[in-house]
Formats: structure tokens, sequence, C-alpha cells
């Protein structure tokens, strides 16, 4: 039975932590703010910089500069869940060794095959992976280029996903490449051609169907990507 001696003593220990949990809370919340206030977007980073920053913002590098980017928006959400979910069944039901990531993972894009943190300058969140060397994959994301990446559109990252990233992606040698639009309920799909550019690109609307060829054209029903 606690005495009104030993109640006080443990409300007054619950009242500390209890500060210092707040005031732990606003030594973050700071920190994260002055560690966005110095980061300067017209400096040239790599990813040795990039693991530094221990905040909650996203971010992208794209040849070193940072690029951010607000969260998704309910339909951009929705249809990246849809999709996932079609991927994964396709190759659950073939038993593929490929797997299926979505934001936020790490892409690490290396060139000339230099692969430590310092050399590295680019580093994406692609809306959605597909990756069947599993060796690219390692404890912080992917370092190399996936098999498939998909791109949904949105009003903030809509030019760079069809310029910036069209052109990584293809240097990258990315064998297929979706850029998807939620409002129009569209895909514009790209291949790899044998002289490592990317086709013109074909688009799937309506109520069709769309065709995964890195699975050998296993098709995904349009009404099961775009919400209704």
């Amino acid at each position: 039975m606690f005495t009104t001696s030993s109640k006080k003593q443990k409300t007054n220990f619950f009242c500390i932590t209890l500060n210092l949990y707040y005031l732990c809370s606003i030594i973050h919340d700071e920190k994260r703010a002055e560690m966005e206030l110095t980061l300067d977007l017209n400096k040239r980073y790599t990813y040795a910089d990039y693991l530094t920053w221990m905040d909650d913002v996203r971010r992208e590098l794209i040849e070193g500069f940072i690029k951010l980017f607000p969260a998704p928006r309910p339909a951009h959400a929705e249809v990246s869940y849809n999709i996932t979910w079609n991927l994964g069944a396709i190759l659950k039901k073939n038993k593929g060794k490929c797997k299926v990531y979505y934001a936020p993972f790490d892409v690490r894009l290396p060139k000339n095959g230099e692969t430590a943190h310092n050399k590295i300058y680019t580093v994406v969140q692609p809306d959605i992976c597909v990756i069947c060397d599993l060796t690219k994959i390692d404890s912080r994301g992917c370092c190399g280029a996936p098999d498939m990446i998909i791109e949904i559109i949105s009003p903030s990252t809509g030019k760079r996903d069809f310029t910036d990233k069209f052109v990584l992606y293809e240097e990258a040698g990315v064998k297929e490449y979706w850029i998807v639009y939620p409002d129009s309920k569209a895909i514009t799909v790209f291949l790899l051609q044998d002289d490592g550019k990317y086709d013109a690109g074909c688009v799937f609307e309506l109520e069709g169907q769309v065709p995964v060829h890195i699975f050998g054209g296993t098709p995904i029903d349009l009404d099961d990507i775009f919400p209704v």
C-alpha cells in the first residue's frame, strides 16, 4: 500500500520524466529545423552527406543536387498501393524471384562502378521499383538500376519525372519505366532498347490493360489500378 509520501514521489518522478520527454522533443525539432536550414539547394552533395541528414524530410539527390517533394495525395497513395499489390500478386502466382519495393526506399545510381558513398551523387526514391538481381539489395536499399521503376505523377514532380528521372533511368539501364497519371487514369510505358535508349513510349488508358514486360507481358487491368 502506497503512503502519501510515496505517491507524491511517484507523481514527481512521472512529471520529471514527462518534462524530459517534451524537452528532448523540442531539442530534436530544433535540431531538425537547424539541419533543414543549413542545407544549400545550390550545393552538390554525395550519398555520404545524404546519410547524415537524420530528419524526417523526404529528399532525393539528382546528380548531387537536393530535390524535395511533399507527401503524396490520397489518389497518389491509393494508386501506388494498387500497383504494388498487383505486382506482388503476379510474383506470388508465378513464384518469381524479384522483389517489389515502394517509397520511401533508397535507390543509389552510381556511375562508372564507383560505389563508395562519397562517390555516389544520385539517390532517388521511386514510388515503386522492381528488383530482380537481388545482389543489388543491401541494408540501405538498392545499389544499381532496378529492372523496373514506376513514378506516379503529381503537380510538384511531373516535370522531374519526365525530364531528370527519364534521363537518369535511361542512363542507368532501367529496363521498364512507367509514368502514371492518377487524374487522367493513364500510364505511359517506356522500354529500354538495344541501343540503351527508351522507345517513344506507349500509352495505356480507359478500361484496358497494361502489360508488365519484365514479367513476360503479364497484364494488369487498369480498373485494378485506378480508384473509381
